[in-house]
């Protein structure tokens, strides 16, 4: 069953109030879970691209998935519902004790828990900076960002980015420090960004297999896989336009607002830096020469998706709503 309201251990129904607080779940797990898609962002690097990039986020997704229903499972059958939504464990301070309570250790294995869950913490913000200032770097090359995130050190790594994205996280992260509220404010709106990039990214699979399928790709997925795609993007629509009012009532709004200030930035970069055209090896990556624009196959399709994707949203969030 459902909670009947959020942090309060009651039992609720499966109504309207109690969907959104299980879609306002998924919406924060969706953020929490799809990052082990980062395996393709080193798809340049492996080995032998046509093999290891199936297996990087195959395995990759077989880890998460194993540890995302054993975690749960453990802690829930362990603590109870009320030990789960206990003020220690809803805002982490208390969760190293309660794994240490688990597995019957003292005071030295709880501090043994406590440093591995500090390193495993700045593991995964070394992982998240990594794959997001290599996506910042290669959209910088592609012509969508401004042309300064280009630049590589003598090894290769985007510098310039990985400090930009440095900045712009110590700037979030001084607001999100203040009190659990902004944190969570501030992880639902970004939330929303990542689920719009997520529904963007599913789409493009099937639009970029009907305008070039004669382009070679390192591993070609089956039709059958984009069409999931497909629909699994609407599926992280709802969960956007349901899910995000349970973390703040404006998160939604927000997060729209935010990711529309890309508009600017790539209008900056398109039409001041390159004059309205795109590099010439964006060209080269499909076959095409210079300033030669291909043939729109997909036609009106991908304007009618994101039509179809806005409208799921929105209505999403009006047959939605929190429990009174």
């Amino acid at each position: 069953m459902p909670l009947k309201a959020a942090y309060a251990p009651e039992a609720g129904a499966w109504d309207i109030p109690g969907w959104t607080l299980v879609l306002g779940g998924l919406f924060i797990a969706a953020w929490s879970t799809y990052g082990f898609e980062t395996a393709v962002c080193y798809t340049a690097e492996f080995r032998n691209p046509a093999k290891d990039t199936f297996r990087a986020i195959f395995y990759s997704g077989l880890l998460c998935l194993l540890l995302y229903s054993l975690v749960p499972f453990t802690f829930q059958g362990v603590l109870g519902l009320e030990g789960m939504l206990a003020a220690p464990i809803v805002d982490g301070s208390g969760v190293a004790e309660a794994m240490a309570r688990m597995v019957g250790g003292g005071a030295f294995v709880t501090n043994l828990l406590v440093m591995m869950m500090i390193l495993a913490l700045m593991l995964s913000i070394m992982t998240a900076m990594a794959g997001s200032s290599r996506t910042l770097y290669q959209a910088s090359v592609d012509g969508w960002l401004p042309r300064y995130l280009s630049h590589t050190n003598e090894h290769g790594a985007p510098t310039r980015a990985m400090w930009t994205d440095l900045c712009v996280n110590l700037g979030i992260l001084a607001i999100a420090c203040a009190d659990a509220t902004s944190f969570f404010f501030i992880l639902a709106v970004s939330n929303v960004g990542y689920i719009i990039f997520n529904f963007l990214n599913l789409n493009a699979g099937w639009i970029h297999r009907i305008d070039n399928a004669h382009i070679h790709r390192p591993w070609r997925a089956p039709t059958v896989l984009l069409a999931l795609g497909t629909i699994l993007a609407f599926v992280n629509a709802v969960f956007m336009g349901a899910g995000a009012k349970v973390w703040n009532p404006n998160a939604l709004w927000a997060g729209l607002f935010t990711a529309s200030l890309i508009l600017p930035v790539f209008w900056f970069r398109h039409y001041i830096q390159d004059r309205g055209k795109f590099p010439d090896h964006m060209y080269e990556d499909l076959n095409l020469t210079p300033g030669q624009m291909a043939v729109r196959k997909a036609g009106v399709a991908p304007y009618l998706v994101l039509l179809a994707g806005l409208a799921t949203v929105l209505i999403a969030n009006w047959i939605f709503k929190m429990p009174s």
